[in-house]
């Protein structure tokens, strides 16, 4: 999986964003990884990756995780196929990682 692919389709957020994410706010319970433009909070399609993420990253790696490529080709051909409509309606105003708000 390369670091610029979409990891949550919904809101459009990339394997890099989430992991610059965890390791800058570092995160105590998965689920605060949402935070993040939204990742998960769509169709939850996402919400394994985004799991593993958080391991890798608790673990004190650079939050890589290992993902054969094929299965994830093969997920994400599949969730385009039959989720494209789920994707079409919950992409929304979720913000960006790393945008503050004051």
């Amino acid at each position: 999986m390369e670091p610029d692919e979409k990891l949550c389709f919904c809101f459009h957020v990339t394997r890099r964003k989430v992991t610059n994410w965890i390791r800058i706010h570092q995160p105590r319970v998965p689920s605060e990884v949402s935070q993040c433009g939204g990742a998960g909070t769509g169709c939850g399609w996402c919400v394994p990756f985004l799991r593993k993420l958080f391991d890798a990253g608790k673990v004190g790696g650079a939050g890589e995780i290992s993902v054969d490529p094929a299965t994830y080709a093969a997920q994400r051909a599949r969730y385009l196929k039959t989720g494209s409509r789920a994707v079409e309606s919950a992409a929304g105003e979720a913000g960006n990682c790393g945008d503050e708000v004051e």
